[in-house]
């Protein structure tokens, strides 16, 4: 038993959960574990890992499943242990290259190139951080005015002051320290003593202008949000049979192609 009355393979299972729950869907800004996206991980008692890892549909963007693929690589490169380790993808148009390619000892990176050749996967990953950043930076700028700070007080404080704010909402509470890491990923060259909240392009924002800024990060945040309600509820519903609402199927069966043919009048 270990010092927390664990077992061994008990605090490495625990381990890797912690290191996947970092791990997030690039275009939601939300962990994969939350998402549904791991479905098993288990240790061996020689302390290999195995990961099955599904997307919502089976059509998933093939830059999306490699973001987010290399990121539980990268989770799974950083154990304490450094195990050696199987990632399968499951029910994907390209599960059947990306697991040969994988049992062939290629990166995730190699693999993709061919499938995905015509698109800059760093501008993709650029993107998504930059979506990241504006939707965590809303959520703290929100919970700073509802504490009854002035818009003047809120883009004065620099990092320290940021760090020592306390927030009534769980949501700015939990997104604080998400803000901060973007913030620092962004610009790893900023100062305690210098401004907490610029734009992504490392900009002043004006505290006059500070409600329209508001209303630009509110259109990310919405546009992020409705991905997200529409990725878990065609993850959620992916393997259940057809599901009627007054007597109808909904638009997830539609999509999924899971409603059958009617029979023809008077058959």
């Amino acid at each position: 038993m270990g010092a927390a009355g664990l077992s061994v393979p008990s605090s490495r299972q625990a381990e890797v959960w912690r290191r996947l729950a970092e791990v997030n869907d690039p275009e939601l800004d939300e962990p994969v574990t939350e998402m549904g996206f791991i479905e098993r991980v288990d240790v061996g008692a020689d302390g290999s890992v195995d990961v099955d890892f599904r997307l919502p549909t089976y059509w998933c963007s093939p830059n999306f499943a490699f973001l987010m693929l290399d990121g539980v690589r990268k989770a799974l490169d950083a154990l304490s242990w450094a195990p050696a380790y199987r990632v399968k993808l499951h029910d994907h148009m390209f599960a059947d290259e990306v697991n040969r390619g994988i049992e062939a000892g290629r990166s995730f990176g190699d693999i993709f190139a061919g499938l995905a050749a015509d698109h800059d996967i760093g501008a993709l990953r650029e993107t998504f951080r930059m979506k990241a950043f504006k939707r965590r930076q809303e959520a703290v700028l929100v919970g700073l005015r509802a504490q009854g700070l002035t818009d003047r007080e809120i883009l004065g404080m620099d990092l320290t002051a940021l760090d020592v704010a306390r927030f009534g909402s769980n949501e700015a509470e939990k997104q604080k320290p998400r803000y901060r890491a973007a913030l620092l990923e962004r610009f790893p060259a900023r100062r305690p003593a210098e401004a907490a909240f610029v734009t992504w392009e490392g900009g002043r924002i004006p505290d006059t202008a500070l409600g329209a800024y508001l209303a630009e990060l509110r259109s990310v945040r919405i546009n992020m949000e409705f991905n997200g309600a529409l990725c878990r509820g065609l993850k959620q519903t992916r393997y259940k049979e057809v599901e009627m609402i007054d007597g109808e199927p909904t638009l997830v069966d539609f999509i999924l192609d899971r409603v059958p043919e009617r029979a023809a009048p008077g058959a």
